[in-house]
């Protein structure tokens, strides 16, 4: 695909390490910043944002290709085109979340998926009511940071729910979800983050995140 061939003729090796350090070295880069990155492709989504449906075999042809720079650019077309997305396409969603995992492209994909569960209120109750309650972590952070731009729309009992479902445990990512999502709807109803702080068992990391605007 052309654009592969672009992202590649383009790769910087010199931020190839950084890039690849600060992940943990987990994902192989091209050494593509997210401004260089824009720029090389900001012709190409602007034609694949016309799309009038979702081009699931290009996202997939990115999530396959070895270098992270190729997620992000399935991500950024997903955003471009994020109002086409139906309940239907979240299968498809869950297998990116889970392919592939990490908090870079997790936390990205949650904006699509808050956006996708505000416009159908059924895949709250039908879709992420489960993945609360899924055996991967990363299912389980999106059933908990996905109202985070949702303010006084946030449904407080799911969210309740949510964290309680996920809160006896020492991992490190699902502890920072539950101080972030506590931390933001702090910022709509400081009194109810408050509460509900005070009340249920935390950990220190959930605490401290989420208290960051009540103390």
């Amino acid at each position: 695909m052309e654009i592969f061939q672009v992202f590649y003729n383009n790769k910087n090796e010199e931020q190839k390490e950084g890039m690849e350090k600060y992940m943990k070295n987990i994902f192989p880069f091209l050494g593509l910043k997210k401004p260089e990155r824009a720029a090389l492709s900001k012709d190409f989504l602007k034609i694949k944002k016309k799309d009038i449906a979702v081009d699931w075999d290009f996202i997939f042809k990115c999530y396959n290709m070895p270098e992270r720079e190729f997620q992000y650019l399935a991500i950024d077309y997903m955003e471009k085109i994020i109002n086409l997305f139906t309940p239907n396409d979240m299968k498809n969603i869950a297998f990116l979340l889970t392919t592939k995992s990490w908090w870079d492209s997790v936390d990205a994909i949650n904006k699509i998926v808050g956006h996708i569960a505000m416009k159908y209120p059924e895949v709250k109750e039908n879709i992420l009511l489960c993945w609360m309650n899924a055996d991967n972590i990363w299912l389980n952070r999106i059933s908990i940071i996905f109202q985070l731009k949702y303010r006084e729309k946030t449904d407080t009992d799911f969210l309740k729910n949510a964290i309680l479902s996920n809160s006896h445990t020492t991992e490190f990512f699902i502890n920072k979800a539950i101080g972030w999502a506590l931390r933001e709807y702090s910022k709509t109803n400081r009194e109810w983050v408050r509460q509900f702080i005070e009340t249920t068992k935390l950990s220190k990391l959930s605490i401290r995140e989420g208290s960051k605007y009540i103390e």
